[in-house]
């Protein structure tokens, strides 16, 4: 199957008082749709670096990031489309909007790109329920668990059906039995709609959920192990 998401050669160095810092060095990194790659590593070890570069939000120092083919570099690529349309993001946090309810929160990327009023309202009541929160859509954020706003966030990154999907440790403010829940639901999600997904960890309890496991060490990328998530 062929790959939506290609990283070759990617670096990233930043310049310090002390010297330059390589963050991630010649990194290699091919995603099929439907695959779940789990990158794991301790803090520090440069998977926010790299996920950044990969969703186009930082360009590298050197290398080059393809997206259905497009280098993200070049003139020509429109990123900010891009971005909207093809490439979602999951972070620590949810991030979502104290003031607005959980439905409103998820159709915040619909309202950007300008979807039709119908079309928004199914779309979001089809992400909270695929997140099996369609009953507290009416609900605001601070009357929500840590979970289930992670849950909200997911809803609103899946919501414009993107084909690529970068998760920066999705489960690091939860706990354990939490985070396992929210790991569960992105691989279930991943697998089918056939989003490639890249989910930066270092909670080593996480690897089990992917189908390809890439260690970050020292701004190296290499492949520590492949599993087939039953």
């Amino acid at each position: 199957m062929n790959a939506v998401l290609q990283a070759e050669g990617l670096t990233r160095v930043f310049p310090s008082p002390a010297g330059d810092v390589t963050a991630v060095r010649d990194a290699e990194l091919s995603v099929a749709p439907g695959e779940l790659v789990v990158v794991a590593g301790r803090s520090g070890a440069g998977k926010t670096t790299l996920l950044t570069m990969l969703g186009g939000l930082d360009r590298p120092t050197a290398g080059r990031v393809l997206v259905d083919g497009q280098d993200l570099a070049s003139p020509a690529t429109d990123i900010d489309s891009l971005r909207g349309s093809r490439i979602a993001s999951i972070f620590q946090t949810a991030g979502l909007i104290p003031v607005l309810s959980a439905a409103e929160n998820v159709e915040v990327p619909l309202r950007i790109r300008r979807v039709e009023a119908g079309e928004r309202d199914r779309r979001v009541a089809d992400a909270l329920r695929d997140v099996g929160l369609e009953e507290h859509a009416r609900q605001r954020p601070g009357e929500l668990s840590g979970g289930q706003q992670q849950r909200v966030g997911i809803a609103r990154a899946l919501v414009m059906t993107p084909g690529i999907l970068l998760a920066d440790e999705p489960t690091a403010q939860l706990d354990s039995e939490t985070g396992a829940q929210i790991m569960d639901l992105i691989a279930r999600l991943v697998h089918e709609r056939g989003t490639a997904a890249v989910v930066a960890t270092h909670d080593q309890a996480m690897l089990a959920r992917a189908d390809r496991v890439l260690e970050l060490h020292d701004g190296v990328l290499r492949e520590r192990e492949s599993r087939k998530v039953s």
